[in-house]
């Protein structure tokens, strides 16, 4: 969209006041905090030379080459003032966009019957094919995050119904005192949802510290929109290590509770 100024038109013709259309980037990075419009631009040229051309408008970003292609600075020139010898044309349809390659071939050979044409695509082939290496960078280290929480909560599972365990005699005095079922329970369940708070919050302060580190190294290609300390992964691993904690702790202290105290008395 033109944000200042206008597009390039049909005045735009070969011979008049060479003009170009920079983006919002190239205006950002080379005149901060000043209009743009009337700003001149060295561009080609022979002989260190450049052909010096007139800012008439500003337009938004575009991502040319990949969704991460959101810095490189960019400027339209009119055809007719800088003729260039490989073209792209992009077509809007309503319906299969391919299905309309014949026709548009026969078009425009009718025009240049020597003129090439190659590379037809459809813009979601296009796409998928300038995301493919992030993508496949993005499933990989999906694979082995989850490989990583799987192991992560069978092993808190472990840990947990083993230490629950190993109170089976404690709670047997404990209900043979008097104590409840339901108190005896939420003892358990308190140690255990401490210790897991303390795990999982070392955790998530050495993986947010490590986030802007991985960020800058091999996923930096893969994000887009979003950024490696994601708070809603955060959240989710986080709650479920804890859920794995709650059910780990949960399930040998209700069996242990079930014991008779006497049976639990006599256990080594």
């Amino acid at each position: 969209p033109v944000q200042k100024g206008r597009a390039i038109d049909e005045t735009d013709v070969a011979g008049a006041r060479r003009v170009v259309v920079v983006d919002e980037v190239l205006a950002r990075k080379y005149w901060p905090g000043q209009d743009p419009l009337g700003k001149r631009v060295g561009y080609g040229g022979r002989n260190n030379d450049p052909d010096w051309l007139e800012v008439v408008g500003v337009v938004g970003h575009v991502m040319q080459n990949s969704p991460k292609d959101d810095e490189h600075t960019q400027m339209y020139q009119p055809f007719a003032q800088a003729p260039f010898t490989q073209l792209g044309l992009a077509i809007r349809t309503r319906g299969d966009p391919l299905a309309l390659v014949p026709a548009v071939r026969r078009l425009i050979l009718a025009i240049d019957p020597q003129q090439p044409i190659y590379d037809v695509k459809s813009m979601e082939e296009r796409v998928s094919g300038s995301s493919s290496q992030p993508r496949f960078l993005s499933l990989l280290l999906g694979l082995f995050a989850a490989v990583a929480a799987t192991l992560a909560a069978v092993g808190i599972y472990g840990v947990m119904s083993y230490t629950v365990a190993q109170q089976t005699r404690e709670l047997g005095i404990r209900l043979a005192l008097g104590a409840e079922t339901g108190s005896v329970l939420r003892l358990v369940l308190n140690k255990g949802l401490v210790l897991a708070g303390v795990g999982v919050g070392i955790g998530l302060a050495g993986a947010f510290a490590l986030a802007r580190l991985v960020a800058s190294q091999l996923i930096q290609k893969t994000l887009f929109q979003t950024n490696a300390a994601d708070p809603m992964v955060f959240s989710v691993v986080a709650a479920g290590l804890v859920g794995v904690a709650l059910v780990a702790t949960w399930i040998p202290a209700r069996r242990a509770t079930r014991v008779d105290p006497i049976v639990a008395l006599r256990a080594e």
